[in-house]
């Protein structure tokens, strides 16, 4: 009796097996969760709440979009989740420069450069702020994380005024609130209005050297604020 042919397609010394299948596919959680976060946040920064559309987020963030409802809820929750990121970004970064262990003249620079340049690397953070304010901030209200977030800017920063008034450096006793805001304001302002204002004014004022003046600027404009006469 002859010998069985064996298979072409079966190895030598091996018999024929079915083809395995292939692994499925692991999704990395953090890595979905910040594509989203990084497409809504451009979408909200440019269009706002009422015109981002989640299926735009899908399509820039390379997902389906059942993805972000799976990861966030609803449109309203990733809104609000892009904000948190948002402000947790900054708070982290800030939180770097040990305001605590400064002299406090240099700290208050340090804080006016750092924001001056934080808003210059991340446009897209004043558009969130642009977006929101327009609707009065009607949903970041519903978090419950961010204004707990600013807590430790305000208290650090009413220490470190605290200190530079008992040291003789700053003649008011300054509220750090109207400190934090006098200092978004001039940030704000300038950078979000530097087309028109080069425009109306005839002026370039968004190029490097007219921009890295105006940090030097702020941070002398906020220091004359707080040496000035009390009364």
């Amino acid at each position: 009796m002859p010998p069985a042919k064996r298979s072409a397609s079966a190895p030598l010394g091996r018999s024929a097996l079915p083809a395995e299948e292939p692994p499925p596919v692991r999704r990395n959680p953090e890595r979905t969760s910040a594509a989203i976060l990084a497409a809504a946040t451009h979408e909200f920064a440019t269009k706002g709440y009422g015109g981002a559309a989640v299926n735009e987020i899908a399509r820039r963030a390379g997902v389906n979009k059942r993805m972000i409802y799976h990861y966030f809820g609803n449109k309203e929750a990733l809104y609000i989740a892009v904000f948190e990121a948002a402000y947790a970004d900054i708070r982290t970064a800030e939180s770097r420069l040990r305001f605590d262990e400064s002299d406090p003249v240099e700290a208050i620079r340090a804080l006016c450069l750092f924001t001056w340049r934080y808003y210059l690397k991340h446009p897209e953070f004043l558009g969130l702020l642009n977006a929101e304010n327009q609707i009065k901030a009607r949903y970041i209200r519903r978090s419950p994380h961010i204004a707990r977030m600013h807590v430790p800017l305000i208290d650090t920063l009413a220490r470190l005024l605290e200190r530079g008034h008992a040291l003789g450096e700053f003649s008011v006793a300054a509220d750090p609130v109207e400190v934090y805001i006098t200092i978004a304001s001039l940030c704000h302002f300038r950078f979000g209005n530097r087309w028109t204002l080069s425009v109306i004014f005839s002026r370039n004022l968004a190029d490097k050297a007219s921009l890295a003046a105006w940090g030097e600027h702020i941070v002398e404009t906020l220091l004359a604020s707080l040496r000035r006469p009390a009364g």
